[in-house]
Formats: structure tokens, sequence, C-alpha cells
């Protein structure tokens, strides 16, 4: 079993759990954004969230979508489509003894092209820009699973 103070002096790891926090930060940050457009835009999905607005047929004008809400939400999605995967694999990637160089250079790619990739979303630049963002990403994600798998295959 692995001491903690010794997963601690782990670099690799300690460089992951780094990464891995700005990400999920941002991630949050996500959420607080879809909240602050809901709020200013008066956007609602549910009744209750509107009462303090209104009541009765008052309220439903306020139950409606907007299309910068959707757009703050569909990026908070891809976020966690894409982040939890990296999370558990970058988890094991970090705990495989990977080179520390290249295990950087894996983190450092996913988080850039994670918050590209919502800068591209919420501005919104044109495409490609999001879409070689996602795959820059998925891509890194990917390398770090292929990468175990071949050094630590237990198949």
């Amino acid at each position: 079993m692995v001491d903690l103070t010794e997963l601690m002096e782990n670099e690799v790891f300690m460089a992951f759990a780094s990464y891995a926090t700005i990400i999920l930060s941002k991630m949050m940050l996500m959420s607080t954004a879809t909240a602050f457009y809901r709020l200013t835009r008066k956007v609602f999905v549910n009744p209750e969230d509107c009462a303090s607005f209104g009541k009765g047929e008052n309220a439903k004008k306020y139950l409606r979508t907007d299309d910068r809400v959707e757009r703050v939400r569909r990026a908070h999605l891809n976020d966690l489509e894409n982040i939890v995967p990296f999370l558990g694999i970058g988890l094991l990637y970090s705990l495989s003894g990977p080179d520390l160089s290249t295990a950087i250079l894996h983190f450092r790619l996913f988080v850039g092209a994670r918050i590209y990739h919502t800068i591209a979303y919420l501005t919104p630049l044109p495409q490609p820009n999001r879409a070689l963002a996602f795959f820059v990403g998925y891509g890194v994600t990917f390398s770090m699973a292929y990468r175990l798998l071949k050094s630590r295959l237990y198949l």
C-alpha cells in the first residue's frame, strides 16, 4: 500500500493534483456563470426559481430559454463530459510512473485546451476553434489512456 507521504513526494502526482485543481475550479466557475446569466437575464426553468419575480401568469414569462444562458450551460456540460474522464485516467496515469515532463505536457495541454474551448464557446469564436480545442483535450486523455494501458497492461 502506498504511504500518503510517499504520494505527496511523487512529482507527477502533485503536478496532476495541481492541474486537476485548476480544471475543477474552472468547471465550478461555469456553474456560477450559468447562475449569473440566469439571474441577470431572468431566465429560469423551474417555477419555484422565478417566484420572487411574480406570481401566476406574471411569473410564467420568466420560464423560458435564452441563447446566452444555453451557451454557458452547454459549455459547462461539455466540461463535465471531458473533465471527468481526464480526472480518472489522469489519476491512474500519474500513479503509473510516467516521465515528469511528458506527464506535465499532457496536463498542461488538457487544461489549456479546456480553457480555450470555454473561451471559444462563450465568445463565440468561429469554428474550427472550439472543435480543435475539444480534440486536443480528447486526444490528451486518449494518449494518457493508451500510455497507461501500454505500460501497465494487466488484461
